[in-house]
C-alpha cells in the first residue's frame, strides 16, 4: 500500500469511529442506545428503543461512511486492493470508535456501504440474502450473520481481487455478533418486530 493509501484508510476510519446511533439519539432526545435495547449504538436498536424515521437516519449514515470513501477512493486513483483496505478501515472505525472508547456497532450498514461502490452486484446479493433471511425468521441479527458468511462468495465470483479485504470485514461482523449468535443458539434472541406486537 503506498503511504497516502495508508493515510487515507486512517481518514475512512475516522469517519467511521463517529457513531450516527449516538449522536442522532442525543439530537431527537432519545435514550443512549448503549445502555438501552440491546446495547448496541446502531439502527436495529434505535429502532427498538426509538423510532423509525431516527433508526432510518442511523442506517443510511452509517452506510454512507462506507460508501463515501470507497467511492471517492476511486477517483483518488486507489488500487483494488487498497479500496478493499479502505473499506476495511472504515468498518474498523464503526466497530471499534476512537472517538467512544472503542465501542461501536456490528457494522452491517458500514459494510453494506463501503462494499456497494466495489461492485453493485456483491451489495444486491448480500442485500437480497439479508431481506430474505429476515423476512423468514424475523432476526436481524441472523440475517447479518448469514449475509456475512455468503458475501466472500458473491464477491469471489464478481469481483475475486477484493476477496481477501471484503473477507476480513466479514470476519469482524461474525465477531461482533458473537453475542447474538449466543442467544441465537439459546433461543433468547429478539426478533425485530416484537416491539411492534408489544404495542
Amino acid at each position: 500500500m503506498s503511504l497516502f493509501a495508508l493515510f487515507y484508510m486512517l481518514f475512512a476510519y475516522l469517519l467511521g469511529s463517529v457513531s450516527s446511533a449516538i449522536l442522532i439519539c442525543r439530537i431527537a432526545g432519545l435514550p443512549d442506545p448503549r445502555q438501552n435495547g440491546s446495547h448496541n449504538p446502531g439502527a436495529t436498536n434505535v429502532l427498538r428503543i426509538g423510532n423509525r424515521k431516527s433508526a432510518l437516519a442511523v442506517l443510511i449514515f452509517d452506510m454512507l461512511k462506507g460508501m463515501i470513501p470507497v467511492w471517492a477512493g476511486y477517483y483518488l486513483g486507489l488500487t483494488q486492493f487498497e479500496l478493499g483496505m479502505v473499506a476495511l478501515g472504515a468498518c474498523l472505525g464503526h466497530i471499534f470508535p476512537i472517538f467512544f472508547q472503542f465501542k461501536g456497532g456490528k457494522g452491517v450498514a458500514t459494510a453494506f456501504g463501503a462494499i456497494a461502490p466495489i461492485s453493485w452486484a456483491v451489495a444486491g446479493s448480500m442485500f437480497g440474502t439479508w431481506i430474505f433471511v429476515f423476512l423468514v425468521s424475523g432476526y436481524s441479527s441472523l440475517s447479518a450473520v448469514i449475509s456475512a458468511l455468503l458475501v466472500p462468495f458473491y464477491v469471489w465470483w464478481f469481483k475475486p481481487e477484493f476477496t481477501f479485504p471484503v473477507a476480513l470485514v466479514c470476519c469482524l461482523l461474525i465477531y461482533r455478533h458473537h453475542d447474538n449468535i449466543q442467544r441465537l443458539w439459546r433461543g433468547q434472541e429478539d426478533k425485530v418486530w416484537a416491539k411492534f406486537k408489544k404495542k
